[in-house]
């Protein structure tokens, strides 16, 4: 068989897409909070006041940079729908969402935790209410004998921080960080053995996701650094409040292949890919790589750093690679070039390859690709922590969803991923695709771009019982699941 007998088999969400209870138990605001519904080719929008407590609203691009001047802080507006307040719901439904996981098989979830539920202004108060809430999923989750998967920060942070300090571009954020990480690591030290610490940190930008006000490279590379120094040292601290701690990094994975075997296109490629490889380089091997660097020098980047911050940066090395992966994209020095959706950036489109519904690439083989070639150059293990297809699934009159094109997706990707096992030998830890019950989607706002093996009745008018059933998938990855992922025959 292709996966070890302890394999993680799970499903993946985070908190901002999926908790709701966004001003309940004591919890504070964070960036996200003022994010806006949109839609397909719509953006989202960031709401903000300015000092003179004029309104205002900024829209949020594909990457989700968001931006608001400088001065002005986040704020809901009275009159403004914001999908992320109730989400889905898993505040008050964990029970009932947990036990659906189990029935599944689940042996794993991965989920994020809030900054701001935990430590409502982002600094140094803690929300004792917050802790018990986590107290209470996680003894669900292991009831059922599932290893929770815990993302310190999914994209967030609390909007005090961003408001007040400009996010990661000031230095004080580390130890505000650090301080929330270690109450977390030291509270669920015996509940919790697998931890990342910064979701997707390859694609950390803007407002929204660091709260700073400016995203040119100077203030961009220097808020990076500060998250590398803050997860650098939540490693070590992990390991020392307990040895058994597996954590890991998390990155966006999206490899670019060159449009053709131009060299320009080629060396173009590797430039695209390098923007990805930079942080596993830095949270897996240690150290700024040499072709960033002379980056930095060409686009005259001067990162300040502290004494020491690069020996915490070597010391502090992650256990594992998590990544995400929906997608591939080419690269071209052609500027005429087809251009489509992808996550979180606009990418080109591969003549010899579908797209979904929103137009993402659909390419199964590239996962076998990047998962060979992250390990060849890493030598760690690997965990595929987001792995989906967004649908605009439909209720039938019978009530069920039929949501063939999403088995379809998940098998081509799983079967790829167990050829990377069995014939290139990676070493791969788990498998947890992406919004295994609907979710907000992040990149748009919508609930009508669903990823879950569980419909939840919750629409984008904000209109919705949250009822919960299952879709056709629900009893497929059930069997995935219980055959070790050798069984991927269609669902009948």
């Amino acid at each position: 068989m292709a996966f070890s007998k302890d394999f993680l088999w799970g499903g993946a969400v985070a908190g901002n897409q999926y908790e709701g209870g966004f001003q309940e138990g004591g919890r504070g605001l964070s960036t996200l909070d003022v994010l806006t519904g949109g839609g397909y080719r719509k953006p989202r929008m960031v709401t903000y006041r300015t000092k003179e407590g004029i309104y205002g609203e900024s829209p949020v691009d594909s990457s989700m940079t968001g931006k608001i001047p400088q001065g002005a802080v986040g704020c809901i507006r009275p009159d403004t729908f914001y999908p992320s307040h109730m989400a889905t719901d898993f505040y008050h439904h964990y029970k009932e969402d947990i036990a659906l996981f189990a029935e599944m098989g689940f042996n794993c979830f991965r989920m994020s935790v809030s900054w701001s539920r935990i430590c409502p202004n982002g600094m140094y108060e803690i929300n004792e209410e917050g802790l018990k809430f986590y107290d209470q999923v996680f003894d669900e989750l292991l009831q059922y004998g599932i290893e929770p998967v815990v993302t310190i920060n999914h994209f967030e942070m609390p909007l005090y921080l961003a408001d007040h300090l400009d996010g990661w571009s000031s230095r004080e954020v580390i130890d505000y960080f650090v301080f929330y990480a270690r109450t977390v690591l030291e509270r669920y030290k015996d509940k919790v053995k697998y931890w990342m610490t910064f979701n997707e940190i390859n694609v950390l930008s803007g407002w929204c996701q660091l709260g700073i006000h400016k995203n040119d490279p100077q203030t961009l590379y220097q808020a990076h650094h500060h998250i590398f120094v803050a997860s650098a040292k939540v490693v070590e601290l992990g390991h020392e409040i307990n040895p058994d701690f597996k954590i890991g990094m998390m990155a966006a994975v999206i490899p670019s292949y060159p449009m053709t075997c131009r060299p320009e296109d080629v060396m173009e490629a590797v430039r695209f890919n390098r923007a990805r490889e930079f942080y596993m380089d830095v949270q897996v091997k240690g150290y700024y790589p040499s072709y960033k660097l002379k980056e930095f020098e060409r686009e005259h980047v001067r990162i300040h750093m502290e004494p020491g911050d690069l020996e915490i940066i070597q010391k502090g090395t992650v256990d594992f690679i998590g990544f995400s992966y929906y997608m591939s994209t080419v690269s071209t020095t052609d500027p005429d070039a087809e251009q489509t959706e992808g996550n979180q950036f606009m990418a080109f489109k591969n003549p010899y390859l579908k797209t979904s519904d929103w137009g993402w690439t659909v390419d199964p083989l590239g996962l076998r690709i990047v998962l060979s070639q992250i390990y060849d150059r890493y030598h760690v293990p690997l965990f595929i922590v987001e792995n989906g297809l967004g649908a605009n699934d439909e209720i039938e009159t019978d009530g069920s969803v039929i949501d063939d094109y999403r088995i379809a997706y998940l098998r081509d990707h799983i079967m790829a991923m167990k050829q990377a096992v069995e014939l290139d030998g990676v070493e791969v830890m788990g498998y947890t695709p992406w919004g295994c019950i609907d979710i907000v989607s992040a990149g748009t706002g919508e609930m009508k771009k669903r990823y879950g093996f569980i419909y939840v009745e919750r629409y984008d008018d904000g209109t919705g019982d949250f009822s919960r059933r299952k879709k056709r998938s629900f009893d497929w990855y059930r069997k995935v699941i219980a055959s070790n992922g050798e069984d991927l025959s269609d669902c009948n």
